[in-house]
């Protein structure tokens, strides 16, 4: 008896019990309420459409910028804020000329519409570190409600080596690209012969947040 409630304790040790789901859900993250700016070296922006019904293609835009307003205490109060570069337009291994031609009028149109634009409107919380984010999206001339699916990975108050707060969150959605006046390539009823009308958009992101408390002032330039 005395050898099985040794051996019980020391699993207990190794592996002692989570915290209770109540506790986990109400427990606010050890970070400080403000404004977060987006930490471009720690962020991608990724899409896919379905080519032929063969693959799922996938590009990216590598510029882009985004601002958040974020009270760990209300995330429902959440506010964000995104602007991308439609030019900044990044493929692997394009053919020649492919690139332009996605710029060019019949695809984003990056002449006459210099701006891909995201404004939150509403933020639900929808389980522990869960939320849907709804917001206007401008895209080709046109601005219609998107939501994103977003989970907020953790954060911190700030480091030796990185004296600021520090979120991050991973986000997807998806929204169809007719409805923003890009109909090209789309297939006839019943075929896959062309590039899919949805378009899934996978995003993350870290934010950079107010000053560590008592981290030493920057020095005077």
């Amino acid at each position: 008896m005395k050898r099985i409630l040794m051996v019980c304790a020391f699993v207990w040790l190794i592996a002692p019990p989570p915290p209770s789901r109540a506790a986990s859900e109400s427990a606010a993250p050890n970070v400080p309420a403000g404004a977060y700016t987006l930490d471009k070296a720690h962020a991608s922006l990724i899409f896919r459409v379905n080519h032929l019904g063969f693959s799922n293609y996938t590009a990216r835009f590598t510029q882009f910028d985004a601002t958040l307003q974020f009270d760990p205490a209300n995330p429902a109060a959440a506010h964000v804020e995104a602007t991308i570069d439609p030019d900044s337009l990044d493929l692997d291994n394009p053919p020649a000329g492919f690139k332009d031609t996605l710029r060019g009028a019949k695809w984003l149109n990056t002449a006459e519409f210099p701006k891909i634009v995201f404004r939150s409107t509403k933020v639900e919380v929808i389980g522990t570190n869960k939320a849907r984010i709804t917001g206007d999206f401008s895209l080709h001339g046109v601005t219609l409600p998107v939501t994103l699916d977003a989970v907020f990975n953790g954060g911190y108050a700030g480091h030796p080596m990185d004296p600021h707060a520090r979120i991050g969150f991973s986000a997807h959605g998806a929204v169809k690209r007719t409805e923003f006046g890009i109909a090209i390539g789309i297939p006839a009823a019943g075929s896959d012969m062309g590039v899919s009308d949805a378009v899934d958009v996978a995003i993350e992101a870290e934010f950079s947040g107010p000053p560590l408390a008592g981290a030493p002032a920057a020095p005077a330039h």
